[in-house]
C-alpha cells in the first residue's frame, strides 16, 4: 500500500479500508514509534521531526486538493534520493538500532532527577565553587549541559558514568593525568551521563586561531545543538561559555553563577535565554580590557 494510496483512502472516508490495511498501518505506527524512541536522545531526532512535518503537509495538501504542492511533496517523499539521504544522516542511529535488535536483556530506565540528589540551589553553589576552583588551579575542563536536543550520539563516544552531578565528581574527572580528563563531560539534568566524550570541532574559519581544542569543540557542539557548554582554559584558567555557535570568554564569578542558576533553577530573567545577550555584552567588555 503506497503513501499516495493511503492518503487517498483517508480522503475517501476510510471506505477502502480492510483488515490487512489496518494491520499494515499498525505495524508502520509501531516502527515509527520505535524509531522515535531510539533517536530521541540524538541530534537526528530533529531531522526526523522535519521529515514527519513533510508527511503531514503532504496528507493535508491531498485532502485540500492542492495538486501542485501535493505532487511536489509526494515526489520528494517517494523518490529514491531521500532514502539515500536518510541512510547517510541516520548512519549512527541505524547502527545502534541494529545493535539493540541483536542485543538481549533489559535496558535499565534512566531518571532525569534522582531523589537522593542535592537541591538545585545547593547544586548551583557546588558547581560554582568547583568551576572557580578549576579556574584558579588552571585545570582544563569541558562541561556540556544537554538541553532539548539530545546528545546520545556524543555520549556514545565516551565512558558511561550515570552518576549524580557533584563538584567532587567533576574535579575527579578533570584531574590532570587521569584517563578522562581530556574529553568532555555530558550533563543531563542533575546526572553526569558520560565523560571523556569527543565533540565535533567547529569548522568556522572566523574563529580565532588562539583558541584551543576545548574551545573549538565547545563551539562545534553548540552549533549543532542547543546545549550550553562551560569551558575552563588549561593555559589561562579563563572561563568561557558556548551556546548557539557563539563563544563568550572571560566570564567572571557573578556571570558564571547566573548561568548556573539559569541551567538548574530556570527562574525569571536568569533563564538560559535571558542571560546570553547580557553575558555576551559583559564578556565583550572584559575581552576588550584584556587586549
Amino acid at each position: 500500500m503506497s503513501f499516495t494510496s493511503i492518503t487517498k483512502t483517508l480522503a475517501s472516508g476510510f471506505s477502502q479500508f480492510t483488515l490487512m490495511d489496518l494491520l499494515d498501518i499498525f505495524i508502520i505506527a509501531v516502527l515509527i514509534y520505535k524509531l522515535i524512541v531510539w533517536t530521541k536522545e540524538t541530534r537526528a531526532y530533529e531531522v526526523l521531526k522535519g521529515i514527519g512535518l513533510l508527511f503531514l503537509c503532504s496528507i493535508v495538501s491531498q485532502l485540500l486538493s492542492l495538486s501542485t504542492l501535493s505532487w511536489l511533496l509526494d515526489s520528494l517523499l517517494t523518490s529514491g534520493s531521500i532514502i539515500i539521504v536518510l541512510v547517510i544522516l541516520f548512519q549512527p542511529e541505524i547502527r545502534r538500532v541494529l545493535e539493540k535488535l541483536g542485543r538481549s536483556g533489559k535496558r535499565l530506565g534512566r531518571a532525569w532527577f534522582d531523589a537522593s540528589a542535592m537541591k538545585s540551589s545547593e547544586l548551583v553553589h557546588d558547581m560554582h565553587v568547583t568551576i572557580l576552583s578549576l579556574s584558579h588551579r588552571r585545570v582544563g575542563a569541558l562541561i556540556v549541559f544537554e538541553q532539548k536536543t539530545g546528545l546520545g550520539d556524543i555520549v556514545g563516544t565516551g565512558t558511561r558514568i550515570d552518576g549524580l552531578l557533584s563538584g567532587a565528581l567533576i574535579e575527579n574527572i578533570f584531574e590532570p593525568n587521569t584517563p578522562l580528563h581530556d574529553g568532555a563531560v555530558i550533563v543531563r539534568g542533575n546526572m553526569i551521563v558520560a565523560a571523556g566524550c569527543f565533540l565535533p570541532l567547529s569548522d568556522d574559519l572566523s574563529v580565532s586561531r588562539e583558541l584551543g581544542t576545548r574551545h573549538r569543540a565547545a563551539l562545534g557542539v553548540s552549533s549543532v545543538s542547543d546545549s550550553v557548554t562551560i569551558i575552563v582554559s588549561e593555559e589561562t584558567g579563563a572561563i568561557s561559555i558556548a551556546r548557539d555557535g557563539k563563544l563568550v570568554r572571560y566570564i567572571d564569578s557573578k556571570a558564571l553563577h547566573n548561568v548556573l542558576e539559569s541551567l538548574f533553577l530556570q527562574t525569571g530573567s536568569t533563564t538560559v535565554f535571558g542571560w546570553t545577550k547580557r553575558i555576551r555584552t559583559e564578556g565583550s567588555r572584559e575581552n576588550t580590557k584584556n587586549r
